[in-house]
């Protein structure tokens, strides 16, 4: 289909990467537990233009251009780092009564979301080597067949978002009427943030 080899296998594919926990998944049950629904649909396009950017990114060759430039690579990769612990930060150093971390305008949680999904330049790489894997070349449309696997996987991702912010809004009832449960979730989405920016830093 589209010049896509196996279409069923990359559809599951991307649903298994979805699925596995990282700064997205954290973007968007933070922003719907701060922000609800509207909060959770600003983080749920911030992710999706962020894949976006970075398919597109990865399909005009960007991965090569970091790849004879690593300072490049080098400098967002720290940019992402120091940006996941700073809000990791300010979460778990968040008192009472304080102000949310992220704010409280749709808008802003697009922000948000999208800096952390642009600002982690290995998926890039990742889109870059992924791919090729389920292109035929005999069969390949050129931009159709790109096409076609980036708004697929938008279009999952979107789901995906979906179903989280839907799940997360029913949860962030129960946080709400409980505040000290609320605060628990706040200081491990924190943790979470910082662990992440360190992976970023300390990978190679």
């Amino acid at each position: 289909m589209f010049g896509i080899t196996d279409y069923g296998t990359y559809i599951i594919t991307i649903l298994l990467f979805l699925l596995v926990p990282g700064p997205g998944n954290l973007a968007l049950i933070t922003s719907t537990t701060k922000g609800g629904i509207q909060g959770g649909f600003g983080a749920i396009f911030g992710v999706f233009a962020g894949d976006q950017i970075l398919m597109w990114a990865a399909i005009a060759g960007m991965a090569a251009i970091m790849a004879a430039y690593p300072g490049a690579f080098s400098l967002v990769q720290w940019a992402g780092a120091v940006y996941l612990g700073w809000l990791g930060i300010k979460m778990l150093m968040s008192k009472p009564g304080d102000g949310p971390i992220l704010d409280i305008k749709p808008r802003h949680y697009f922000q948000q979301s999208l800096l952390i999904t642009l600002l982690n330049p290995k998926a890039i790489v990742f889109y870059m080597a992924f791919f090729p894997l389920f292109i035929d070349p005999a069969r390949h449309q050129g931009l159709t067949t790109y096409l076609a696997m980036t708004m697929t996987s938008g279009a999952l991702m979107f789901l995906y978002g979906l179903t989280s912010v839907m799940l997360t809004h029913f949860l962030a009832e129960r946080f709400r009427a409980n505040p000290k449960l609320g605060r628990v979730l706040e200081k491990t989405a924190g943790v979470f943030l910082i662990a992440f920016g360190i992976k970023l830093a300390v990978s190679k």
